[in-house]
């Protein structure tokens, strides 16, 4: 899996998007479904990973799990996401690590990007 992002947007495998991204055990990308979590921005400062979110890793059932917090680490995940992603072993990391480590992965992974801040 071909990788790359600068802040505002992720590049994967040629296909560059500038919204927040899951991807899927099968490799294929959708958007970020972020419109529950934002009743959470006063309290966040911005719009956090909340657990309603985090439905895809049981649908998935995947070998690995990443999360990428953004370019510098700001996306916020609330205390019920952290519980989910604690269980299933999540690495989380700013989006920049997350790839590197996506690159590399040959077992089936689900990962949810952050392509700003």
């Amino acid at each position: 899996m071909a990788v790359k992002t600068k802040n505002g947007w992720v590049e994967i495998d040629r296909i560059r998007y500038d919204h927040d991204v899951v991807v899927h055990t099968d490799r294929s990308v959708t958007k970020r479904q972020k419109k529950a979590a934002k009743k959470f921005r006063k309290i966040y400062g911005h719009t956090p990973l909340i657990g309603a979110e985090l439905d895809v890793i049981a649908a998935e059932n995947p070998a690995a799990v990443y999360i990428g917090t953004g370019q510098y680490g700001d996306l916020p995940v609330t205390r019920e996401a952290r519980g989910i992603l604690e269980q299933s072993g999540a690495v989380i990391l700013p989006t920049p690590d997350v790839l590197d480590l996506m690159a590399e992965e040959t077992r089936p992974f689900v990962a949810i990007l952050h392509v700003n801040c």
